[in-house]
C-alpha cells in the first residue's frame, strides 16, 4: 500500500511539474526586436485599420458596454464588454495614457502582448484578444502600430475586471489553451504565390484576424482549423458568421472585385448592405488602399470550398 501511495504521489508531482512547464508564459526577449529600427507611424495607421482596433477599444457610444458603435475611433479607453459563452470580457484601455493605457509600455512589452499573448506582468492574455492571429504579424509592423497608437490622445479610465467563472480566473490555465491552439509563428511568404496573394493572406491571417470570427470553434474555444474561414456560430453567442471560402454558401458566386467593393462600400453584389458586427469591420477595411482590398479578395478567392451551412431552426 505504501508503495502504491508513493507511486501515486510521484505521479501527482510529475503531473503538476508538466502542467507548470506547459502553462508557463513564453515571452520573447529583447534580442527578437530589430536593432535601430525606426518605426513608421503611417504604416501603423494602416495596420490599425486592418486590425479593427477601434472596433473593440474605442469608447462605445452612450457609454453602453454592449454597444458596438463608436463615434471617435481615436478615443481608445476601452469600455466594450464582449459577452461570450465563457463569460464577459471587458475590453481594456489601449490609449497613450501612461497610468490607465499603454503609454508607459516598452516596445518589448507591446510586442509580447500583441504577438505572444503575454501581459507586461508576465501573465497570459485571454484569447478574446486575438493574439493567436496577431502572432502572424512581423515585429516591424507591430512596432509601427505602437508608433501610431502613441500619436493618439491619452484617455484616462480603466476597464472593469473580466466577469468569468472561478476556474477561468486563474490565468495560468490559459497556458493549456495556448499549448493546444497557439503556435507563435510569424506569417511565412509562399514563394509559389503572387505578391498580391501573399499580401492578402498576410492581412487576412494576421492583422485582419478574420479567422477569429469566421472559423468555428471547439468546446474549449479553440479554432477548428479544418474548417478555417468556413463560418460558424458567432463568438459572442448570437447569430451566424458567414462562410468566406469558395463554397456555395460562401463566396463562390462573388468575383474578386465584388469582394473588394464590399469591403470598400459595404454593399453586396445584389445591393444588400453590411449588417451586424461586420459594420465596424467594413468601416475599417474601407480605410485600406484599394490594392490591399483587392489582395484580400485575391486570397479569399483561392480558398478551397468548405460547405458549412447554417443549421436549420
Amino acid at each position: 500500500m505504501r508503495r502504491w501511495l508513493g507511486l501515486g504521489g510521484l505521479a501527482v508531482i510529475a503531473g503538476l511539474a508538466v502542467f507548470w512547464i506547459v502553462t508557463t508564459p513564453r515571452p520573447l526577449d529583447a534580442a527578437a526586436l530589430p536593432a535601430n529600427y525606426k518605426a513608421d507611424a503611417k504604416n501603423g495607421e494602416l495596420l490599425f485599420a486592418a486590425g479593427g482596433c477601434a472596433s473593440c477599444h474605442a469608447v462605445p457610444d452612450e457609454g453602453k458596454c454592449d454597444n458596438p458603435h463608436y463615434t471617435d475611433h481615436q478615443r481608445l479607453a476601452g469600455g466594450r464588454c464582449l459577452k461570450t459563452p465563457f463569460g464577459i470580457f471587458n475590453v481594456p484601455n489601449i490609449s497613450s495614457d501612461k497610468a490607465d493605457g499603454i503609454g508607459g509600455w516598452t516596445d518589448l512589452q507591446f510586442v509580447n502582448a500583441v504577438t505572444m499573448g503575454v501581459t507586461p506582468a508576465g501573465e497570459h492574455y485571454y484569447p478574446a484578444f486575438p493574439f493567436s492571429s496577431y502572432t502572424r504579424m512581423t515585429i516591424p509592423d507591430v512596432l509601427d502600430l505602437k508608433a501610431y497608437l502613441a500619436t493618439l490622445p491619452a484617455v484616462s479610465g480603466k476597464a472593469r475586471p473580466h466577469e468569468l467563472p472561478l476556474p477561468l480566473q486563474w490565468r495560468r490555465m490559459l497556458g493549456g489553451w495556448k499549448f493546444l491552439n497557439f503556435d507563435g509563428k510569424t506569417f511565412a511568404t509562399d514563394a509559389r504565390q503572387s505578391p498580391e496573394w501573399n499580401r492578402g493572406a498576410y492581412l487576412v491571417q494576421g492583422p485582419g484576424h478574420c479567422g477569429e470570427c469566421h472559423t468555428p470553434r471547439d468546446p474549449l474555444g479553440g479554432p477548428l482549423t479544418g474548417w478555417r474561414l468556413a463560418g460558424g456560430p458567432a463568438p459572442e453567442g448570437k447569430g451566424w458568421v458567414p462562410n468566406l471560402t469558395q463554397a456555395k454558401d460562401g463566396l463562390a458566386e462573388w468575383s474578386k472585385h465584388d469582394i473588394a467593393s464590399y469591403l470598400g462600400t459595404g454593399l453586396t453584389p445584389v445591393g444588400d448592405s453590411v449588417g451586424g458586427s461586420m459594420v465596424a469591420v467594413q468601416t475599417n477595411m474601407a480605410l485600406l488602399p484599394v490594392a490591399d482590398r483587392l489582395a484580400i479578395a485575391e486570397y479569399l478567392k483561392s480558398l478551397p470550398p468548405l460547405e458549412n451551412p447554417r443549421p436549420k431552426k
